[in-house]
Order: C-alpha cells, then structure tokens, then sequence
C-alpha cells in the first residue's frame, strides 16, 4: 500500500496520462464519504431529528405529569427508526444519486405518515375531557424532518441535472 508521501513521489515520475490510470488512482485516493455536499448534511441533520432527539423530547405531558416518549407506542418507534434507517441508507448511497432521490422520496412520505399519526393522536387527545395534555416539542420533529428531506431532494436533483449537462457536452 502506497503512503501519501510515496503517492506523491509516484505521481511526479509518471507522465500526465499514466497519472490518471485506475490502478494509480485507487491506491493513491483517499476515500472520502462525500460529508462536504450539501444534501449529505442535510440528510445527517434528518437522521440527527428521526434518530436521536426524539429520545430527549417527549411527544406530549399528559396531564398526570408523565412525559410520553416515542417509545411508548410500538408503531411511533418503528417509524422513526425507519425514518433513521432510510436517511443513513441515502447518506451510504451518496454515488448512486437516482437512489439516494428514491429513497428520501420514501422518507418524506415516511414521515408524513407519521405526521398524520400524530395529528390523529392529538386531536384525540384535545377532544377529551378526562385527561387533557399538553403537546411536545417531539410531535414536531418530522415537519422539521420533512424540510430537510425535501432540501436534500432538491441539492440531489441540482446535481443530477448538471451531471446530465456535462454529459450533453460530450
């Protein structure tokens, strides 16, 4: 395996054309998981609201005092974990950008869907009589979530479309 420094060494003995052959390039390329595009962060910031902080914010207080975590309800964790799995799955897939568009296509009605869950749930929970609660800060996670799905769908679809002008040039 050639180091850095001996890929440089290498590189400035070949010709401008052997430079750019794959054998060259593959072992003097540093492997990089594209973090500098914009929809990749996009797409981690998702995965930061679907993943993580909906363990710190509760869904809603119900009127006994109690926090009402995702947890509690085996259809709201298994969405956000789909949700989760499908933005590290687009943030894996930052080659094949016609994958990764599908897939935050499937997020974002994903998401949607458990928005609707939980706008179901509150508007029963506002209608009764008996335990009135107050709804959290983590209902709202998957608007936020859906913004940045749809950012990163735009920032995939801007790339595609240059790739596919670039090739037009050709």
């Amino acid at each position: 395996m050639l180091t850095n420094q001996s890929c440089n060494n290498t590189n400035k003995n070949l010709s401008y054309n052997s430079i750019y052959k794959k054998e060259n390039i593959f072992l003097c390329r540093k492997t990089n998981p594209m973090i500098q595009r914009i929809q990749t962060l996009y797409l981690i910031l998702a995965l930061v609201l679907t993943g993580i902080l909906p363990f710190i914010f509760p869904l809603w207080t119900l009127e006994s005092g109690d926090k009402y975590l995702f947890m509690a309800n085996q259809s709201y964790a298994a969405f956000f974990g789909l949700s989760t799995s499908l933005s590290l799955l687009a943030i894996l897939f930052y080659k094949k950008r016609q994958h990764q568009f599908v897939i935050g296509r499937l997020n974002i009605i994903l998401n949607l869907i458990l928005l609707g869950l939980f706008v179901y749930r509150s508007l029963n929970i506002s209608g009764e009589t008996v335990t009135v609660s107050e709804k959290g800060i983590g209902m709202f996670l998957p608007i936020v979530a859906i913004v940045f799905l749809v950012l990163a769908n735009k920032a995939i679809k801007k790339d595609e479309d240059l790739v596919k002008s670039v090739d037009r040039l050709r």
